[in-house]
């Protein structure tokens, strides 16, 4: 995690648990998001962040969608990851100075190849959806979106689509950045989940490690993290017992291999983000049989 976050995690624990002594939350962990969340759907079956790959995604068994959101530069949510198109597009660009009319004449299949030799989405049409398409299409699949840039309005605007197809129970927003995070639930006025800030997350595992976590005060439902990262094992029984302890959910990505995903659901994560939601899937049905 590097001596510069730690430093800041160690401070922001000092600070937290000071307020956590004039304030103590009680959260429930909401059992009802699914375990099975694809991420950018099937996107090892179909370009990232396309209506395919996440048509494709529910269709394989997922009931949630893992997703990225950026603004246009006329103020529509376009789901994509990248702050520009040049990866998943044959354009060139960032999509804060492009329109929504620029983005959408742009090929969203270019360059996927699920074998490194074929392109069977090329010329086919796929496009950067927006947020609202995401909505209609697909009323009863749990979205998870994240917001990648602190761009100005960008929380209002996602509000405004949950509010507008009353999603505020099966969407959960998500941002690595505090300042972003924050801000959407202080708009929000806490009636949409989020989940943790990457300081948060550090504040939290830190704290977890320490026995002290019932000091973290959690405004958040859900602790997004990979396996390991820069050396530490992130996700740990320890780890998992201290959030579950305060109502938080562990949700893990990107986990494609089917081993993995039974040594994590033994530990008892709660959600698996996955490319390859048939995979896991058949590991659900698996332990479902075997129970």
């Amino acid at each position: 995690m590097g001596w510069k976050l730690i430093t800041v995690a160690v401070a922001a624990l000092g600070a937290i648990i000071a307020l956590a002594r004039r304030k103590d939350e009680r959260r429930t962990r909401n059992r009802r998001w699914p375990t099975n969340l694809a991420h950018r759907g099937a996107s090892a079956r179909a370009p990232e962040n396309t209506m395919e790959a996440f048509r494709l995604g529910l269709e394989s068994g997922a009931l949630g969608l893992e997703m990225d959101a950026h603004l246009t530069r006329d103020g529509e949510v376009v789901v994509i990851h990248d702050d520009d198109v040049d990866r998943t597009t044959d354009g060139m660009g960032f999509v804060r100075d492009m329109t929504l009319d620029e983005i959408r004449a742009l090929d969203a299949g270019h360059d996927f190849s699920p074998d490194g030799e074929s392109f069977p989405y090329r010329g086919k049409g796929l496009r950067v959806p927006t947020l609202r398409e995401v909505y209609e299409s697909f009323p009863e699949a749990m979205i998870n979106v994240e917001l990648k840039e602190d761009q100005s309005g960008i929380q209002e605007k996602v509000l405004d689509l949950i509010e507008e197809f009353d999603a505020e129970r099966r969407t959960l927003v998500a941002s690595f950045g505090y300042s972003i995070v924050r801000r959407f639930r202080r708009v929000s006025g806490g009636r949409v989940p989020t989940s943790a800030s990457r300081v948060e997350i550090s504040v939290f595992y830190f704290a977890s490690r320490l026995f002290l976590e019932k000091f973290v005060p959690v405004g958040y439902d859900a602790l997004q993290v990979p396996t390991r990262h820069r050396g530490f094992e992130v996700v740990t029984p320890r780890f998992i017992k201290a959030a579950h302890s305060r109502g938080v959910r562990v949700d893990v990505w990107t986990i494609n291999d089917a081993a993995e995903m039974r040594r994590l659901l033994d530990l008892g994560v709660d959600v698996v983000m996955t490319d390859e939601p048939e995979v896991l899937s058949r590991v659900l049905a698996e332990r479902e049989a075997d129970l």
